[in-house]
């Protein structure tokens, strides 16, 4: 199954990070590939994401900063983390990629994973 899939969880609180606002765009050609929220289930549901993706480099922004203060965490008048983007390429367009993140509001970790 081609596409991509991203999946956010906030480990500071133990919970999917449903809500957060994500954007993922194609760098060459530039343009807006999406743009949504984080479901319930944690992750980044668009038609979009389903189909084959051009061979290629892309970027996914996650704003980390808005997703906190929303969820009432406490951070400081300038936040370490405002948006974090993460680029990655895509080579195979019949593989899945998968973007599994983790985050706290002082660091995260992304990946290509196995999904």
């Amino acid at each position: 199954m081609p596409g991509l899939s991203i999946h956010v969880v906030d480990v500071s609180r133990g919970v999917v990070a449903a809500g957060m606002q994500v954007e993922v765009r194609r760098l060459d050609p530039p343009g807006l590939l999406c743009a949504g929220t984080i479901s319930a289930d944690g992750v980044l549901a668009d038609t979009a994401l389903a189909g084959v993706l051009d061979r290629g480099e892309y970027e996914a922004c996650f704003h980390v900063a808005a997703y906190y203060r929303d969820a009432g965490v406490a951070l400081p008048a300038v936040p370490f983390l405002q948006v974090a983007v993460f680029r990655f390429g895509i080579d195979d367009a019949r593989q899945h990629y998968h973007l599994p993140m983790k985050l706290t509001p002082w660091g995260l970790s992304c990946f290509r994973g196995g999904a």
